[in-house]
């Protein structure tokens, strides 16, 4: 584990200068810390150092992966925008437009407040945001270098301060440098982070690795001369290395309940060879020798690792049966091994032209970057996370901030009123305004990148405006605010039920308490599965049962004189005999149609209405061509089995965005549902689909819109009247 050692500026440019040759280039980075030195003048770390230390150790660190000189200079800068005056505006003037973006980015990074989730889903989630506020990779290099300097002196801060470190270090940026292959700082890291969490953990595993010391690099050494002698009798040039095993790997393998005695690649060698050829024939020769153990050898070099590792693996038994572990590689595999992606951003000669060349341009450098960044989903397949990095994360979404510097995921097009409800639903019901970056600005502002976003509130406001359904665009946005609405139609559903059935009631002049009393009232919830008497009241009210069913039912009301009504006398009919998908109460044998106006599927809440010379055509309950219509009415209900599929309507609104069509249709595909109709409405900004469907029943339906709208193009999908 590499310490925290002083060092100075001449040290850095001695690192430096090994692979970086332009005077132009290593004056500007004396420059940056010139600049970042006279800014921090006067200034110290908990530590009792110059602040200054602490950026040039980052730059330091960052001489590991060879790091460019624009990455230098902004490890340099990487605190001057946070912690003085200056702007952006001025490091891209004394600098340039990539240094002083560098920095910005970094300074973006530190504002985040990542909570201590517990929740494996939200800490993917914080690592996903992290990753789309970097524009340019070497933002997250510049990141991980300065945790680890800061990892490497968590000795000053009190104990709670260092575990809440060391787990945010491990949950979120440990699984980044991994996934980048950049196992140099990842192993470090690792291992302070146990230090400091589970400190007595750790010093047990170092007590125990002290111990057996001299035994094992005894072992080691003899094991390597040995293997190198076989090595060289077959003529393949090589060099051989003990392989220390970290202490947080050994932590891990003893936290699945192995033994310390039982971790056999305690005893491990790496070797380097010039070609991948002669990987393959090291190998051979090896095991030409030394018996393999089953089922530990393990080709990298064939089937690469998702972030570019390449290497052979095998454990053999060697001399006086110790178990070691051998592992194979060119010398540029260890390089990808060691600094991963940043091992391709090293310095090359462009044509003999002298300038050093950065793998093709930025933009394809960062898309290899997120196609490698498994930070989505592990059990996802390759192609599928690459399309949810790529489509999901960065080009469909964006990062604002609260004024407290907590970061808020919003899809692209998103406004305050998607920002307030994903604070809390509170916030949103209270909302009387919102301030972007200092401006007051109306709940329809288009948001963007870091942008600063306070909400106003006031909590004495009547609530949000029903025009806020139409004009947010988050789903949970929208469903926030109809649940607000939903609760105060309540309300008003279940005084409007009450009216209508004391208005029916005087028609009838039929006294209330009498209708409804303690035996009725049993009755009626029994009958309807109501909880309560307010419940039945606001399923009148909002036309879900009729005044005229609860006459049937407790009144046996037979006053009608359509010929239809008569017939429902027929009592004790055995429903479960009865074949046809729909049944009306008491009444066998009757013609039966499905409304086109509101297309109910079974699992709707149905009523039904009495035609004159066509039967019964069945409604949605909630469907406005039967509102406020008591007169001909009857009750009817689903069958418990149904044969056919029933058509119903969905308007789904959507982004503009190629193939989003052919993706609904897939969907149906998928869940046995078919098409029977579609039209397109092109908008400006947005496209509408008219579609209609066969479906079994509501479950089917509703699954199927849940499918839509987790697509994060789909801003609505509503279930539609005709």
């Amino acid at each position: 584990m590499a310490k925290n050692i002083k060092i100075t500026f001449d040290d850095l440019i001695e690192k430096v200068s090994t692979y970086i040759k332009e005077e132009e280039q290593l004056s500007l980075i004396r420059k940056a810390y010139d600049f970042a030195a006279n800014v921090h003048f006067g200034t110290y770390r908990l530590t009792g150092e110059d602040y200054i230390e602490h950026p040039l150790h980052v730059a330091y660190i960052l001489t590991d992966i060879q790091a460019d000189y624009e990455t230098l200079c902004a490890g340099l800068l990487h605190d001057v925008i946070e912690d003085s005056p200056t702007t952006k505006e001025e490091l891209e003037r004394d600098f340039s437009k990539v240094i002083a973006d560098l920095v910005d980015g970094v300074t973006k990074i530190n504002k985040l407040n990542f909570d201590s989730a517990e929740n494996a889903s939200q800490i993917a989630t914080q690592r996903k945001i992290l990753v789309g506020l970097c524009n340019d990779v070497r933002v997250i290099f510049i990141k991980l270098a300065d945790r680890l300097h800061n990892i490497r002196t968590l000795w000053v801060h009190p104990e709670h301060k260092q575990k809440e470190k060391a787990k945010e270090t491990l949950d979120i940026l440990v699984p980044i440098a991994h996934r980048l292959g950049m196992n140099l700082w990842k192993s470090e890291l690792e291992d302070l982070c146990l230090r400091y969490s589970k400190p007595d953990v750790y010093f047990g595993i170092v007590e125990q690795l002290n111990q057996s010391k001299v035994e094992r690099d005894s072992v080691v050494e003899e094991m390597k001369h040995r293997v190198s002698t076989l090595l060289n009798t077959n003529g393949i040039t090589h060099e051989i290395k003990g392989r220390a095993k970290s202490i947080y790997s050994i932590y891990k393998k003893l936290d699945k309940g192995k033994k310390f005695s039982d971790i056999y690649d305690l005893l491990a060698l790496r070797v380097f060879v010039n070609t991948e050829q002669e990987c393959y024939q090291a190998l051979g020769v090896i095991h030409s020798k030394y018996r393999p153990l089953p089922k530990r050898f393990k080709d990298y070099i064939a089937m690469p690792k998702t972030n570019m590792y390449q290497s052979l693996h095998t454990t053999v038994f060697g001399f006086d049966g110790y178990l070691f572990e051998i592992q194979i590689r060119t010398y540029e595999m260890d390089e990808v091994a060691e600094r991963g992606i940043a091992s391709h951003w090293s310095y090359k000669e462009n044509g003999g032209s002298g300038k050093p060349a950065i793998q093709n341009s930025m933009e394809s450098k960062l898309q290899f970057f997120r196609s490698i960044m498994e930070l989505n989903n592990e059990e996802a397949s390759d192609e599928a996370f690459v399309k949810s990095v790529t489509e999901d994360v960065f080009k469909n979404t964006i990062y604002v901030f609260t004024p407290n510097g907590d970061v808020i995921e919003l899809p692209s097009g998103a406004n305050p009123i998607d920002f307030a409800y994903r604070v809390h639903s509170k916030v949103g019901d209270q909302m009387v305004g919102a301030i972007v970056n200092g401006n007051i600005v109306p709940l329809d502002y288009e948001l963007h990148d870091n942008d600063i976003v306070k909400i106003n509130t006031n909590k004495n406001s009547a609530g949000p405006s029903r025009e806020w359904i139409t004009m947010a665009k988050t789903t949970g946005a929208r469903n926030k605010i109809k649940s607000f609405f939903n609760k105060i139609d309540k309300e008003e559903y279940q005084k409007h039920g009450e009216e209508l059935l004391l208005k029916e009631l005087r028609k009838r002049k039929i006294v209330f308490n009498e209708f409804l009393s303690s035996e009725n009232i049993e009755k009626i919830l029994e009958e309807y599965k109501y909880k309560n008497i307010e419940e039945l009241y606001m399923n009148l009210g909002s036309n879900r049962l009729t005044v005229g069913s609860l006459f049937h039912l407790i009144l046996d009301d037979s006053s009608k004189e359509d010929i239809l009504l008569r017939k429902k006398q027929a009592k004790n009919v055995d429903l479960s005999e009865i074949k046809d998908d729909i049944l009306v109460e008491g009444i066998d044998h009757i013609k039966v149609n499905v409304a086109s106006c509101c297309k109910p599927v079974p699992g709707d809440t149905i009523i039904g209405y009495i035609t004159k010379g066509y039967g019964i055509t069945v409604h949605r309950s909630m469907c406005p061509n039967v509102k406020d219509i008591d007169e001909r009415t009857i009750g009817v209900h689903w069958n418990e089995v149904t044969e056919k599929k029933y058509p119903t309507t969905l308007l789904i609104h959507a982004q503009k965005i190629e193939n989003m069509l052919l993706d609904i249709v897939s969907k149906t595909s998928n869940q046995n549902i078919l098409v029977q109709n579609v039209s397109t409405f092109m908008h400006h900004d947005d496209v509408t689909y008219d579609i209609t469907i066969l479906v079994k029943n509501k479950e089917d339906l509703e699954k199927f819109v849940r499918d839509i709208e987790s697509n994060p193009a789909v801003l609505e999908v509503e279930r539609i009247f005709k």
